[in-house]
């Protein structure tokens, strides 16, 4: 028996008892018999159990409504109820309408709910496909990118910015710029953008300390306007919410551009003595200052030497231009490499006695023949002796010589100097366009051009081999090794 039946027969049972007891009260003022009183008692019987009866019909009836309304309930709290059919005198048909119509509402709000987080589920996925493909964009990219908020903290970085600075990607998001940077300069750059006070895009050079040497890099930096509006009755206002810098290393850039500037004032200097010492020489025998035969005889020989030197710079600019843009004709021919070097000898032998070097030609007993462009193979000796004289103090020697290596079937040419010598840290650069090594500078001038030259003509050109030995102040030794000629 439930506790609400309980509650409601202790109920009639009081109001019985009541009942009765008013009903001996008036009878014990009116006098009554024994039997009187036994009809007192049966009546109070009568009337207890008659209210037990209406008492247990009511009970019984609003416990089957209940019981019936939370049926209901349950069938529209699972979603398989949708209206109320419970008909009731005690208003628990109207409680379950109610409750009924609260369902409903809760019902399509969790609907709505649903369709809204499916709806934000796809554009949080479309927004975050975007932001990787961005994001892979971004690492693909040489040049370092870093995006920072308006608080100055860092919102985006590329794989090229983290291994400029050294820095964690995963790690340095919402991380103040100057933690991440290390470069002082940069960060005040970035903080003075996004304060305002360059508002335009700016473009400059900063030099950067990368892996313990100095690089050049061409920084730009943006900033980034969004709109803010508070409300509709203020105008809308343009806010800085951060800045984007993106930094390109130029630094072989501006090498290649000061070794260009260099190769022009060099080149100019190398036109302008031959052309001046051929001036000079041409005005003398002009001028009659050449009275004798044998003066004048030298004065053609100084002319026809600066002449010579003047051809030999303006072939080698022109062969390598030719032979790197792949229009170089090549003149192959069986040919002597013992010619070859003698003739160079010749005409490299008044710049040598001019600093009374010894120019030594090393004789062969072989003759070796190539199979090869002779006016190439001559300018590539022709630049090694030039080189050697060049670096090569008064009074010393230079040599050349040719031998053959049976085992590699090669015609070797050995030029061989007591000059300056080439550090070890210049020589892996030596046959590099417009190279030169800083010490040599100051002893000779040069284009940087022939030794790239013989490399281009040799290697290139003939597919042979150039190699170098070298020590500081004790002389150097360039090798060539050539194909020896099939008959």
């Amino acid at each position: 028996m439930s506790s609400f039946k309980r509650y409601s027969l202790l109920n009639a049972f009081v109001s019985s008892l009541l009942v009765m007891l008013l009903m001996l009260l008036v009878f014990s003022f009116s006098g009554l018999t024994l039997l009187g009183w036994i009809t007192v008692a049966v009546s109070g019987g009568v009337v207890f159990l008659i209210l037990q009866i209406v008492q247990w019909q009511i009970i019984s009836r609003s416990e089957m409504e209940v019981a019936e309304a939370i049926a209901h309930v349950e069938m529209m709290s699972s979603g398989e109820y949708s209206g109320s059919d419970v008909r009731s005198s005690f208003g628990v048909g109207h409680l379950v309408d109610v409750v009924s119509e609260s369902v409903s509402k809760i019902q399509q709000q969790h609907n709505q709910i649903l369709l809204e987080k499916k709806e934000l589920n796809i554009r949080l996925g479309i927004a975050d496909a975007e932001n990787k493909h961005l994001t892979s964009i971004l690492n693909t990219l040489n040049d370092a990118v870093v995006v920072t908020d308006s608080f100055n903290e860092i919102a985006m970085a590329n794989s090229a910015a983290s291994k400029l600075f050294r820095f964690n990607l995963d790690e340095s998001k919402r991380l103040p710029v100057d933690q991440i940077i290390n470069d002082s300069s940069l960060a005040k750059l970035i903080k003075d953008t996004r304060e305002g006070q360059h508002k335009h895009t700016r473009r400059l050079e900063q030099r950067v300390v990368k892996g313990g040497s100095e690089s050049v890099y061409d920084v730009t930096l943006s900033s980034v306007y969004t709109t803010n509006q508070a409300n509709s009755n203020i105008a809308s206002q343009n806010v800085n919410s951060g800045v984007v810098t993106i930094l390109r290393d130029v630094t072989r850039e501006r090498e290649i551009a000061e070794t260009k500037s260099d190769f022009v004032s060099n080149v100019s200097h190398e036109l302008r003595t031959p052309l001046s010492s051929i001036k000079a020489y041409m005005e003398m025998l002009i001028d009659g200052e050449a009275e004798d035969e044998k003066t004048r005889f030298e004065f053609y020989n100084i002319i026809q030497g600066e002449t010579n030197r003047l051809s030999r710079l303006i072939d080698n600019i022109l062969n390598i231009s030719r032979i790197e843009s792949g229009v170089v004709r090549v003149q192959r021919e069986h040919t002597s490499l013992m010619s070859i070097v003698t003739e160079a000898v010749n005409i490299m032998l008044p710049q040598a006695r001019a600093k009374q070097i010894e120019l030594v030609e090393i004789p062969s007993p072989d003759y070796f023949q190539v199979y090869a462009d002779r006016d190439m193979i001559l300018q590539c000796v022709l630049n090694l002796l030039s080189n050697a004289i060049k670096y090569t103090s008064d009074g010393g020697r230079v040599s050349v010589s040719v031998s053959v290596d049976d085992s590699s079937e090669m015609v070797r040419v050995v030029v061989n100097d007591t000059g300056v010598g080439i550090p070890e840290e210049d020589v892996p650069h030596l046959f590099d366009k417009f190279y030169r090594v800083a010490d040599h500078k100051k002893l000779a001038k040069g284009t940087g051009l022939g030794l790239n030259l013989v490399k281009h003509v040799i290697e290139t050109v003939h597919n042979g081999e150039v190699n170098i030995e070298s020590e500081v102040n004790h002389g150097s030794t360039f090798t060539f090794a050539l194909p020896i000629a099939e008959d």
